[in-house]
């Protein structure tokens, strides 16, 4: 079984070091850390927000290395302007003044074409997006295909934005229902190249979307490198977090390629109605609560369905040398919980959401 890279992308929001409250300093910091990463730091939306984004890794070792150089490089530019980043998949508190749309003609043409969608400062989510390859966009398609229903248990995961606006959600990713919002976001649909092209330009032409890059499915082939992204998970201030993401999305993704693509066996015949169910559930209650059985559809405790998962990224976790690895790290989460329910935590102790804040920045950068 060959051992498949890995890369990651996440988006952090900035946030004013008195105020903990967004703030549009974007510009100013990437420019600073771009001094150290060039293009690997990177603009999103707002200007209250940095995407930072890993080489490709064969190593889960070389991976999380080069995430803590990131977020430590990011985050010292952050500091010199004033801000500290922050990685949370909403704002928990909300910004002083309205937040502006990142000066580019793609952003700009954005933010008028769906100007309903972005006139709110709920509309900055942040996201950690795993990419796996080397995939030509015809295998990237068949894998996409067969993980479908896996992505529901991975995103359960990964929860990290009780928090909105200065209140609680009560979900465990709100980030979920926020970016819902938007024109495909959900579980991407059964489709091989042809059909994928003539579906994507269709949207296109038909102004649903406004570009490829809009394709935003839970799994697509990335329109910039040979590579499947998942995109499912909240950003996670827990770096053990993403490096498990990461792990699991690489040993899932191997498994089902030496077997269940490499056979020609068809995916997993799971309605599209029972995936939108299971991927609500993870966002409202996360891996500590009810699942849906991909499957079947049966409720199962989410964890039960986590175990499953693991079991079937098994061979491609062996091959890679990451089994024992991925024990220790979700011990370590079942042990102290997700970032939702560590937000909470921090907040039952002090008593304020900037100490929430506070808490997110010492570890965005602590690693």
């Amino acid at each position: 079984m060959s051992v498949l890279t890995m890369g990651v992308e996440e988006e952090f929001v900035l946030v004013d070091r008195d105020t903990r409250r967004p703030v549009d300093r974007a510009p100013e910091v990437i420019a600073t850390a771009a001094g150290e990463l060039g293009p690997r730091v990177q603009t999103e939306f707002f200007n209250a927000q940095v995407e930072a984004c890993t080489e490709p890794a064969a190593d889960l070792g070389r991976l999380r290395d080069d995430l803590v150089r990131l977020r430590r490089t990011v985050g010292a530019a952050a500091a010199e302007h004033g801000c500290r980043l922050v990685a949370t998949g909403t704002p928990v508190l909300p910004p002083a003044r309205p937040l502006t749309v990142t000066d580019s003609e793609r952003y700009r043409r954005m933010a008028r074409q769906f100007a309903a969608l972005v006139g709110r400062f709920d509309g900055l989510v942040c996201g950690c997006h795993v990419h796996v390859g080397t995939l030509d966009r015809s295998e990237a398609l068949a894998l996409a295909n067969h993980m479908r229903p896996w992505l529901p248990v991975l995103q359960s995961l990964a929860g990290n934005s009780p928090f909105s606006g200065g209140r609680d959600t009560g979900f465990e990713s709100w980030r979920f229902m926020e970016f819902s919002r938007w024109p495909t976001v959900g579980p991407a649909p059964v489709l091989e190249e042809p059909q994928y092209e003539a579906y994507v330009g269709a949207l296109v032409a038909q102004r649903v979307l406004m570009d490829r890059r809009m394709v935003y499915w839970f799994a697509r082939p990335s329109e910039h490198c040979p590579t499947l992204e998942i995109r499912v998970a909240d950003v996670n201030a827990e770096l053990d977090t993403v490096v498990l993401l990461a792990a699991l999305v690489r040993g899932l993704a191997a498994s089902l390629l030496a077997a269940d693509v490499a056979e020609g066996r068809p995916p997993p015949d799971v309605p599209d109605r029972r995936l939108r169910a299971a991927h609500g559930l993870a966002a409202a209650q996360g891996r500590a609560g009810t699942g849906l059985d991909p499957v079947t559809g049966a409720a199962r405790p989410a964890e039960d369905l986590v175990d499953a998962l693991v079991a079937r990224a098994a061979p491609g976790l062996e091959a890679a040398g990451d089994r024992e690895r991925v024990a220790q790290l979700l011990g370590r989460l079942r042990t102290r919980g997700s970032g939702a329910a560590r937000q909470r935590a921090v907040l039952r102790r002090r008593g304020r959401l900037t100490d929430v804040v506070d808490a997110l920045a010492l570890t965005t950068t602590a690693a």
